[in-house]
């Protein structure tokens, strides 16, 4: 019996033994690659946004400029930062360094241009994400989420919806079952628009079969008033038309004290006889942008009758959008061309 106590005792050491030598850990685990792959590359995107987003408004730039240390600015908020400083006549620098830019020292960064192009952005109708190259199209074109109107909207019908719902309505629009006489008043407001379009190039028109007719090419250069808070305001050399001696003078509409805090911006001007008018001289003009102004201008015919008392127009709107307007005021000088039809009695 005690052999066998013996025996039996020393089987459990043995097994007590192996137990300890045995790992009780679990194996392990294993990660899904695809998981892991789609995690660095989100991660990725995110901090090259951070990155090469714009140092003002923090977006990224589909065009990009950089200072002399290589911070980015997209060309929105590089012109309006130029405009600002034109405006307090300091010097504009950039914010994150606060060195000195402009046109000159300033260049375009075309491979973050490139890497931004490639980044991914989501499709504010359908967030299917796509390259940025690829977005404009696909909103525009391919989205089924993109808005749409119904293509009775001409006649009354004010639906509007997604695209894929759009064959559907259509099938069902009432308004192509209208009489004439319940469709006339959509008719004649869209007549309206129409007509007023067709009346500016009718005049224009009209304009350019009067005998006297000239124009020129202008640069409005910067100039600061003399008084205590100096204000910015452009002024052209004397020009020469119908025997005639005019300047043209432009100011900056939204001219606040603090203008980093001016969004909408827009630029005005007028039309000043320098020479002294024996007669009345019924001018009609018109600012273009000409073949040395690169912005985008609308045309707006003005007239007025200048006289020996009234020498110069009052300020009269230049047709151009805000972001023009910031491009403009970013540049040393304004180039536009100025037409000019005298009107004879």
């Amino acid at each position: 019996m005690e052999g066998g106590s013996d025996s039996s005792i020393q089987v459990l050491r043995e097994s007590t033994a192996d137990k300890e030598n045995v790992s009780f850990e679990p194996p392990a685990k294993k990660f899904k690659v695809t998981e892991v792959h789609s995690d660095c590359k989100h991660k990725l995107e995110d901090r090259l946004s951070g990155i090469l987003c714009c140092a003002v408004c923090l977006d990224l730039p589909k065009t990009c400029y950089q200072c002399t240390n290589g911070h980015l600015m997209c060309a929105g908020c590089f012109n309006h930062l130029l405009a600002d400083a034109r405006i307090k006549d300091e010097t504009a620098t950039c914010p994150n360094c606060r060195c000195e830019i402009n046109r000159s020292v300033c260049i375009r960064n075309l491979a973050v241009e490139k890497a931004v192009s490639e980044l991914p952005s989501d499709c504010v109708f359908c967030n299917s994400k796509l390259p940025r190259y690829q977005l404009e199209y696909h909103q525009k074109e391919l989205c089924q989420e993109r808005p749409c109107s119904c293509r009775y909207s001409r006649i009354g019908c004010h639906w509007e919806g997604p695209y894929h719902e759009v064959a559907e309505h259509e099938s069902n629009c009432a308004h192509p079952k209208k009489s004439g006489e319940e469709i006339m008043s959509a008719l004649e407001a869209i007549d309206a628009q129409r007509q007023e379009e067709h009346k500016l190039y009718s005049d224009i028109f009209s304009l350019l079969s009067f005998e006297k007719i000239t124009f020129n090419d202008l640069q409005l250069k910067p100039f600061r008033t003399d008084d205590f808070i100096t204000r910015l305001y452009y002024e052209t050399t004397r020009f020469t038309a119908f025997n005639q001696q005019w300047v043209i003078r432009a100011k900056i509409n939204s001219d606040h004290k603090n203008p980093t805090h001016t969004i909408n911006r827009s630029l005005s001007y007028q039309l000043v006889a320098k020479t002294k008018l024996t007669a009345p001289m019924v001018m009609h003009f018109l600012a273009l942008s000409g073949p040395f102004g690169g912005i985008k201008m609308k045309s707006k015919v003005y007239n007025f009758e200048f006289t020996e008392e009234a020498s110069e127009t009052e300020y009269l709107d230049l047709p151009i959008d805000s972001a023009e307007c910031n491009k403009l005021l970013a540049s040393k000088t304004i180039n536009f061309r100025l037409v000019m039809f005298q009107v004879t009695k």
